[in-house]
């Protein structure tokens, strides 16, 4: 069902340039009470680049997730032999911050089953991407600390360990989910690891700063 909706959206919303990963992180299980991860796409006219000026009206109930994102330099086809850690992390070319925007458009999100909110790209509204950092090889990305802000206040905090141990571990699970369906990750291709902080709903007028240690900091108003 996804993929039909991914049809019918390009015309309007351009290609899939990305992938997102939901629930890979305990706080956000527990957020959304869905105990493995999701998959979703993300459309090349939703990406934008730091520091982004949104229109809060574009939106239902827009919310935010701070994440690690990685590009991939070249294919992860389909394969026989599972993906691990290990094999998935000489595709990544460069990683950067990522501020994932949500939408709640649902009348009752938490009434509805896993499957249905997979179909609709798990809460999937665009995102906003940092400065992609290329010398990621000598960091520590499972210590690596990232943070939200709201007007000035923080709202929250995690690791990238929070990330199924690693953020490449959730790199790994999507390309075996895709791997199983005959499918691939892609050179060029974008993939958001996974919310080290649980989602935050924002007002008009918000400005909301994420910032993860060494790979920099992205920025949005929501007008």
């Amino acid at each position: 069902m996804q993929e039909a909706l991914h049809a019918l959206l390009q015309p309007t919303l351009g290609r899939l340039s990305g992938h997102k990963i939901g629930c890979t992180t305990q706080v956000m299980q527990a957020f959304l009470n869905i105990p493995n991860p999701c998959a979703g796409g993300v459309f090349a006219r939703t990406v934008h680049a730091t520091p982004a000026r949104l229109r809060h009206a574009d939106f239902v109930r827009p919310g935010v997730e701070c994440e690690m994102v990685v590009r991939l330099g070249r294919d992860l086809p389909a394969s026989a032999q599972p993906y691990t850690r290990a094999t998935v992390q000489d595709a990544v070319s460069e990683i950067m911050a990522g501020m994932e925007i949500v939408d709640d458009r649902y009348v009752d999100y938490k009434s509805l089953d896993t499957p249905t909110l997979i179909a609709d790209d798990f809460f999937d509204a665009g995102c906003v991407l940092g400065t992609a950092v290329r010398d990621w090889r000598a960091l520590d990305l499972g210590a690596l600390t990232g943070v939200t802000w709201i007007n000035g206040v923080e709202v929250g905090r995690g690791r990238g360990a929070d990330v199924m141990g690693h953020p490449f571990e959730a790199l790994a699970w999507l390309a075996n989910n895709l791997s199983r369906r005959g499918q691939g990750l892609r050179a060029g291709e974008f993939v958001f690891t996974g919310s080290v902080v649980e989602t935050k709903w924002v007002n008009r007028g918000d400005q909301v700063v994420m910032e993860i240690d060494r790979l920099g900091r992205v920025e949005a108003v929501f007008e």
